[in-house]
């Protein structure tokens, strides 16, 4: 007995189909023809990474300066190719990667000379900078300050590390700057940590943490909050002499944080924005910088958004100086020319911010 035709159809495609895939599984790829391992010369794979670096393809020197570093790790070319994959790894945006090809430099070529392995130390440190913003919260007007912030310090002790061991070098200045912006931005952790205590009554937590401040960050925008948070909390656990103390520092430095009957407005020390602000992520009502007039204010803060800029969730029409806040990729000077002006991330146009960096890529070489 035959079978209808229809039956035969749906045989023959699934023969055909499945003869398909066991053709490609049997056939290695291009790729794989190619890797030819030791057999091809150190110089062959260096020479090939940088021309795919001075074309913008970091995949393949990616991939040619992990084989010099996998295939010749005693050659001439090593130490070169291992800073160039540092680089090439910031231009993914493979910040993982440049952590542990940084460290990978630092433990391997301990007599390298000093101006490379200043650069590894302090890719490291930007580099885990970056784990601590990547993903999009850095589109919207959330603050990563009041989430995880393991990354941050991580970082902050990179550039501890880096500018104790090369003071004098090109990168310890925008390393300090970093620092300064990081401790900003613990300093907020920590601030929050001790709103939340207030809110559940947690008075002597709400103590604790805002002393911290005070004593480990005591030149950031915190400060006032933290005082008045000191002041108000004392006085809720009866202890008004100590809490007069603190008043008495507030009505010197921030007289606008207390109120005329002598007591701490609470309020005013956390310049937050209106609840319809905060309910629409910053897109409506009024924000943070306009909240308290006079009080001082993080890095992030102090310029007016535009509606564009608010209904995007930042992508569109952004302020100037959100570029000077955000962490950008170091400029490679001493091992390569720098591929962006001014250690400087090029502007993007509407399309990239859209689409998150996707579409219409932003050059990243002349």
């Amino acid at each position: 007995m035959s079978l209808p035709r229809y039956k035969v159809t749906m045989l023959a495609l699934s023969l055909g189909i499945a003869c398909t895939f066991v053709g490609c599984s049997s056939n290695p790829s291009k790729k794989e023809l190619a890797d030819l391992g030791p057999k091809v010369s150190e110089e062959t794979y260096y020479s090939a990474g940088q021309t795919a670096l001075d074309k913008g393809q970091y995949n393949e020197a990616a991939k040619n300066f992990q084989a010099i570093d996998t295939y010749f790790p005693t050659g001439a070319r090593i130490e070169q190719a291992q800073l160039d994959l540092i680089y090439v790894k910031f231009q993914q945006k493979d910040y993982p990667g440049v952590v542990s090809a940084s460290e990978r430099f630092i433990r391997s070529n301990t007599d390298a000379p000093e101006a490379d392995l200043a650069y590894a130390y302090y890719a490291r440190g930007v580099a885990n900078m970056e784990q601590n913003y990547d993903g999009i919260i850095r589109y919207t007007s959330l603050k990563q300050a009041h989430r995880d912030v393991s990354y941050l310090k991580l970082a902050y002790q990179n550039f501890v590390d880096f500018i104790r061991r090369y003071p004098s070098s090109q990168y310890a200045v925008d390393a300090a700057e970093r620092m300064k912006f990081i401790g900003q931005e613990l300093a907020e952790h920590e601030m929050e940590t001790a709103r939340f205590n207030v809110k559940r009554q947690a008075w002597v937590a709400a103590i604790d943490r805002s002393q911290w401040i005070l004593e480990h960050y005591p030149e950031t925008p915190q400060i006032p909050e933290a005082l008045a948070t000191v002041a108000y909390s004392y006085n809720a656990l009866g202890d008004q002499k100590t809490a007069n103390q603190y008043i008495n520092v507030l009505k010197l430095n921030y007289p606008n944080l207390i109120k005329a009957n002598g007591t701490v407005n609470l309020k005013a020390a956390r310049h937050e924005g209106s609840f319809l602000n905060r309910a629409t992520l910053g897109i409506f009502g009024r924000g943070e910088e306009n909240a308290v007039k006079g009080s001082q204010k993080q890095p992030t803060e102090g310029t007016t958004r535009s509606l564009t800029n608010r209904l995007s969730f930042g992508l569109l029409d952004r302020p100037d100086h959100h570029e000077a806040v955000t962490p950008v990729t170091p400029a490679k000077t001493e091992v390569q020319a720098p591929k962006t002006a001014d250690n400087e991330m090029p502007k993007r146009s509407w399309l990239n911010r859209l689409s998150f960096g996707l579409i219409d890529k932003s050059p990243t070489v002349n």
